[in-house]
């Protein structure tokens, strides 16, 4: 069976400053995934630059703010970005395909099973696909917000062994290498290490949206299916050979020890935003942390937030820290009515009950 490996690669890499895109390497990472794929290993591309194409086509010197000139930039930039792609990839006969994608698409449990069909038959077919965010169609409430996310969903979404983030950087570092001289470059890190999030800044970058803060929110994402994550610098020679090879490379590897999920908690964990609150007692925090067990209503403090019944809830504790998160099976004007109430009380007071758990266990992961 063949290994799956995500590259994404960012902005800063895919173009020049003001002079669009960098063909040189975009040559050399299909060279090198050529290497890749003769070496077994189906390959898929996360690729931002569109929007940085298109403010160089319009020579603009500012990223816009509006989104909608965001969305027309991106639309003039995906033509280039794509066609660069192609073209680099045809010189050893690899077809490749475009495929863009909202929050929408992997938040709803149909498209996300579609797209994850169409990555499958694409990569049967021995075709690349070259990922980006749908920016043309995309608005603040679907957005993914940094192709560093939508590469860790990209990972889960095709069960992935590496996720490799391709940067201007050589690595995470303890501290900002550009600010703090004795910064010291991490090689190896366990996602549940609580020092991760200390070393991680916002991106200085104006033609990009995320920072280092980004890929390690994202390697946490990836972790959910055991998909391990590696930072590099994607200018240095033979980086994804290097790579493959197991050899010293600069770079940063981000792991986890065999604590995946299974697919339908990945998607719960990862494609949905969360749209309301519930507060437990400590009772119901016992059972749901030590015991797995789903949430009743008699557990349930209080509730905040407009929601329905199969929405993404936080479940959070009496001093407000999240402990779980689930699909639940109550709107909240519904749940409203019979919150901190026993399954006896709810027969008797309305004569039947919907649904005796709020959150089912099989709906649910732990924060």
């Amino acid at each position: 069976m063949k290994k799956i490996w995500v590259i994404k690669i960012g902005s800063s890499l895919v173009t020049k400053s003001s002079t669009g895109l960098n063909i040189k390497n975009i040559k050399d990472w299909a060279g090198q995934i050529n290497e890749l794929i003769d070496q077994n290993i189906n390959v898929i591309i996360v690729s931002s630059g569109a929007i940085a194409e298109g403010m160089n086509r319009l020579n603009l010197v500012k990223r816009p703010s509006s989104s909608s000139r965001l969305q027309a930039l991106a639309a003039t930039g995906q033509m280039g970005l794509i066609q660069a792609y192609e073209v680099a990839f045809k010189k050893y006969n690899i077809l490749t395909a475009q495929m863009l994608l909202t929050h929408e698409d992997l938040s709803n449990r149909a498209r996300y099973l579609n797209a994850k069909n169409t990555l499958n038959n694409l990569m049967q077919y021995n075709i690349i696909p070259i990922i980006n965010e749908n920016d043309t169609v995309s608005t603040d409430e679907i957005k993914f917000g940094d192709n560093d996310t939508l590469a860790s969903l990209v990972a889960n979404l095709s069960g992935a062994e590496k996720l490799i983030i391709l940067t201007d950087q050589d690595g995470l570092y303890t501290n900002d290498p550009r600010k703090v001289k004795n910064s010291k470059l991490i090689k190896s890190i366990s996602v549940l290490d609580k020092k991760l999030n200390k070393y991680a800044g916002p991106s200085n970058n104006i033609l990009g949206r995320g920072g280092m803060i980004t890929k390690i929110s994202a390697a946490k994402k990836a972790a959910k299916s055991n998909t391990q994550t590696i930072i590099a610098n994607g200018i240095k020679k033979n980086i994804l050979i290097n790579i493959l090879n197991n050899q010293d490379y600069i770079g940063t590897t981000i792991y986890n020890k065999n604590s995946a999920i299974n697919s339908k908690k990945q998607w719960i964990a990862n494609s949905l935003k969360i749209k309301g609150k519930i507060i437990v007692d400590a009772g119901a925090k016992k059972v749901i942390k030590q015991s797995g067990k789903s949430l009743l209503p008699v557990g349930i403090k209080s509730i905040s937030g407009e929601f329905k019944k199969g929405d993404l809830l936080a479940i959070c504790s009496s001093n407000n820290i999240e402990i779980a998160k689930g699909l639940t099976n109550y709107g909240s004007k519904e749940l409203a009515k019979i919150i901190g109430m026993s399954t006896a009380r709810i027969k008797k007071e309305f004569g039947i009950i919907d649904n005796e758990v709020v959150i089912h266990r099989d709906n649910m992961i732990l924060s």
